[in-house]
């Protein structure tokens, strides 16, 4: 019982993660095709894409 409920909140972060990074890809200045295949990618592979994203992503161009 415990195991799934673990199971469960994982799977609820994982969500909460990848629509972060969709609305993130959103936002994003990215071109419409590129945006594009992003969110298919977290899509698709919610974690792998989440990562990706976030290591690969498009930075926001905010400098100090």
């Amino acid at each position: 019982m415990i195991g799934l409920n673990v199971n469960s909140l994982l799977g609820l972060l994982i969500l909460i993660a990848d629509v972060w990074a969709i609305v993130s890809i959103f936002q994003s200045g990215a071109s419409n095709e590129k945006k594009a295949l992003w969110i298919v990618l977290v899509v698709i592979l919610p974690v792998v894409g989440l990562i990706l994203w976030f290591l690969l992503g498009p930075r926001s161009g905010k400098s100090a």
